[in-house]
């Protein structure tokens, strides 16, 4: 009775959410949140035991780690988006078509656009979210990930300054060591041991300072004495002075974002097919969300006899077919081997006559066609 008085009626006024419009999108909502986190819980667990071992060996900032971390799911919410929506409405209409939910809804009076409306309340505003995250967050978070892997780079060979540690940078060529350091940075008690050739060199110093200089990052020494010489000859020279500057690093490294993170504008506006393939693959997102959800109405539809996931082997097939494909054409597009436009549509395309092939087997082309033109009417 409950959902009667759910189904839209022609004596009764419109509502925009019935009973079983809620009764679906809250359920679907709470799966595909489900489904969503542990897929991006087991991937980026993964990504993230790389990162935690670069940072041990000293190639990523302790401070970088838990950024990298949030970016990363960033990037794989975006992934994984479309799998997680094909999953948790399959498994939602499994479960309404075993416990006989849909026979209910059937008997009154409900049919299979029922269901669509349902579920494309929820779909749309997520397939929105979908190109939000594909155009301009998934970019913005690969960028900032380059960013923050470019920064720590640059400064590997400083990071792990410790004051009562001796700490080797540059391959051993140069040995630092300071007794304290205080809240602005600035080094106490500070000992340099530098190697350039043959000739090796001692400073002491009262105070020290990192700082960006021409040429390089410079340890800025005050007020110290320094000693250089050859290992083994007695001709050493020792100087005092009041201030001097040791180069701590002097590699170079060039920032270079890839397509991931180039801006959605930037691709648009570009005619490299290299371009255009990224450009396509950012699109599969908010078009995988609507197809896939459009294919498993049909596809969850079981016998009486089926399990509740009895339909999952069939969409784990379909779903590895359609990313291998995807892949294929991103190859196909940037070889030339397919116009660029075609490649915008063909695999889209595929699977939306798959979900209409589905739907006639199951329901018939007359019954379709004939409940069409009844809504539309």
């Amino acid at each position: 009775m409950s959902i009667e008085r759910g189904l839209p009626s022609a004596g009764r006024p419109f509502r925009l959410f019935t009973v079983l419009d809620k009764m679906i999108i809250k359920e679907l909502f709470q799966t595909v949140t489900a489904v969503l986190v542990v897929l991006v819980v087991i991937i980026v667990s993964r990504k993230f035991i790389k990162v935690l071992a670069q940072a041990i060996e000293g190639n990523i900032a302790n401070d970088t780690v838990m950024t990298l971390l949030g970016l990363k799911i960033v990037v794989a919410t975006t992934t994984f988006l479309p799998a997680a929506l094909f999953m948790a409405v399959l498994m939602v209409l499994g479960r309404m078509y075993r416990e006989q939910e849909m026979a209910a809804i059937s008997s009154a009076g409900g049919s299979v656009f029922t269901i669509y409306r349902a579920i494309f309340m929820l779909v749309v505003p997520l397939s929105l979210a979908g190109m939000a995250l594909s155009m301009l967050a998934s970019p913005w978070a690969e960028a900032k990930t380059e960013q923050l892997m470019h920064q720590d780079k640059q400064n590997a060979d400083i990071r792990g300054i410790a004051a009562g540690r001796f700490s080797e940078y540059s391959d051993g060529e140069l040995i630092f060591y300071t007794e304290n350091v205080d809240d602005e940075g600035r080094m106490h008690k500070v000992f340099v041991q530098n190697k350039q050739g043959d000739k090796a060199g001692v400073v002491n110093a009262e105070y020290g300072w990192l700082k960006n200089l021409p040429g390089g990052l410079y340890l800025v020494l005050e007020n110290g004495e320094r000693i250089q010489g050859v290992p083994g000859n007695k001709g050493f020279t020792i100087e005092t002075f009041k201030e001097y500057a040791v180069l701590i690093e002097k590699k170079v490294t060039i920032l270079n974002l890839g397509r991931e993170a180039t801006t959605t504008e930037n691709l648009w506006l570009s005619p490299e097919l290299r371009d255009v393939a990224e450009l396509q693959d950012r699109f599969s997102t908010p078009l995988g969300v609507i197809l896939l959800a459009f294919l498993a109405v049909p596809l969850a539809k079981l016998s009486p006899r089926g399990g509740i996931y009895g339909s999952m082997l069939v969409a784990f097939g379909i779903y590895f077919v359609y990313g291998n494909l995807q892949r294929v054409n991103h190859s196909w597009v940037i070889s030339g081997a397919l116009p660029s436009w075609l490649g915008y549509f063909w695999v889209d395309a595929l699977l939306l006559v798959l979900g209409l092939l589905m739907l006639m087997r199951l329901y018939g082309w007359q019954w379709l066609s004939q409940s069409l033109k009844e809504k539309l009417a």
